[in-house]
């Protein structure tokens, strides 16, 4: 599948939860029942997820092949709470995104 058709997938797999798909900054997004993005898909087919730094999943996401921290701007300023997660570890993608969603925000 695409990374499009993953992300998808994901918001469908959460929807029981109140998670919807929406956009941020024009990139498809899942947010919480209040509204909050916690996790969107990147224009090179990867995801980012809010995991908050210094817990379990944060640190597993990290440890993915091709994980990064998140740096919007592509400019060495990561966001330290968000991991971006490439498209060959899409299998992960929906346990990460429970994981961001159960995260206080």
């Amino acid at each position: 599948m695409s990374a499009e058709e993953d992300f998808k997938q994901v918001g469908a797999e959460l929807a029981d939860l109140g998670v919807g798909i929406s956009r941020m900054m024009g990139r498809p997004a899942l947010k919480d029942q209040a509204g909050k993005v916690f996790a969107s898909l990147q224009r090179d087919g990867a995801m980012v997820f809010r995991l908050v730094r210094d817990t379990p999943e944060h640190t597993a996401a990290l440890q993915l092949a091709g994980a990064s921290l998140f740096d919007p701007m592509g400019q060495g300023k990561v966001i330290k709470d968000w991991v971006v997660v490439p498209h060959s570890s899409a299998e992960k993608w929906t346990d990460l995104a429970e994981a961001a969603l159960s995260r206080p925000r």
